[in-house]
């Protein structure tokens, strides 16, 4: 039967000839302030990317974002505004440092953060807002940013899902204090594990320097609270030569988003749609439909791996549980599905998906 997975990793021999040249060289990671050889050429090559002046290179997406928080000082009795609707590692980041996860409700058309509900939950204890850009979807710019700017909250981007997406041309991650991405291996280019934290300002750079080595600057000097974050150098080398790979992995995706929407544009289901001035990376191709357990369970048994991110909203889970009114999420975890549009589907997987679609709908 065939199968077609929503995400894969894509690598190639570039990335075993590199990985084996360090085996072979025996320097696996560095504790040096500024990290290895490898992981300094990733960092540049990733600034360069998203157009910031400098990206700290960390061992997750769930790292950068613990890093990016005690960049800022968020400890006990703080409280941080994120979405309910994302990935775990969102609130579990917020947690570790002691401060409270704070759940907003999202927008319907593209599952981002809803700024209205985002303010009225603002208290004096908010110390920074996470707003995620959900499946690749640019979150509301504008908005964050007046609502930053009038309450003096710092924010950062969770952009573990929109590495290569942009609003007005500008990539996501950017845009505030902070932004942190992930390269896990099922994400738009891989480290095997990894993840990096960009920002423009010099001070938070050197604080999160420290933060992924304990602290530490020269040695045993250790200044402020830090961990072990470091990315080692085999994921650093990796993602070095999966970042070149990253434009085409992304041209790839926009052109199967595109024909997968033409050929089910016919159905009764709400398709996935840039905003102006948006262009997204297509990390995960997310319809809904109120039909969506039906057609998962078909999709499945035909051997497409169709899934639903996030069926079970955070404030949802057994560690959390939390009875708060967020109706959109709520509508959102009943309805959404993804569908596999990565660079190793062919136009015949996709002429197939859109085809059994139509028989179940």
């Amino acid at each position: 039967m065939l199968k077609i997975a929503i995400n894969i990793p894509i690598v190639g021999k570039e990335e075993i000839t590199s990985v084996t040249s360090i085996l072979k060289n025996g320097v696996l990671t560095s504790s040096s302030n500024l990290g290895g050889q490898h992981v300094q050429a990733f960092e540049k090559s990733a600034a360069s990317f998203v157009n910031s002046k400098y990206a700290i290179a960390v061992n997750s997406g769930t790292a950068a974002l613990q890093a990016a928080l005690y960049a800022l000082d968020i400890k006990k009795g703080d409280e941080v505004l994120i979405p309910s609707f994302t990935f775990i590692a969102t609130a579990n980041a917020v947690v570790s440092t002691g401060a409270k996860p704070v759940f907003v409700d999202i927008l319907n058309k593209n599952y981002t953060i809803d700024p209205d509900d985002l303010e009225k939950k603002i208290t004096k204890k908010t110390h920074a807002i996470i707003p995620v850009h959900l499946y690749g979807n640019v979150a509301i710019i504008e908005r964050l940013s007046e609502i930053s700017k009038k309450y003096n909250i710092p924010i950062i981007e969770d952009s573990a899902q929109s590495l290569g997406s942009t609003y007005k041309g500008k990539h996501t991650g950017t845009f505030f204090e902070m932004g942190c991405y992930s390269m896990y291996p099922t994400k738009v280019m891989t480290a095997g594990e990894g993840g990096f934290v960009v920002t423009n300002n010099k001070n938070l750079r050197d604080k999160l320097l420290m933060i992924r080595n304990h602290g530490m600057v020269h040695g045993y000097d250790t200044r402020m609270f830090g961990l072990n974050l470091r990315l080692p150098e085999i994921n650093a080398a990796i993602a070095t030569v999966q970042m070149k790979k990253l434009p085409k992995f992304l041209k790839s995706r926009a052109n199967n988003a595109k024909l997968l929407s033409k050929l089910i544009s016919d159905l009764e289901v709400v398709l996935p749609i840039e905003r102006k001035n948006e262009n997204v990376n297509w990390y995960l191709y997310t319809i809904s439909t109120d039909k969506r357990d039906k057609l998962l369970k078909k999709l499945n048994e035909k051997g497409i791996g169709a899934v639903s991110y996030y069926s079970t909203p955070i404030h949802k889970t057994p560690f959390y549980k939390l009875k708060i009114k967020l109706p959109i999420t709520d509508l959102a975890s009943s309805n959404v599905i993804s569908l596999p549009i990565h660079p190793n589907v062919t136009q015949k997987n996709i002429e197939f998906i859109a085809k059994i679609m139509h028989e179940i709908l």
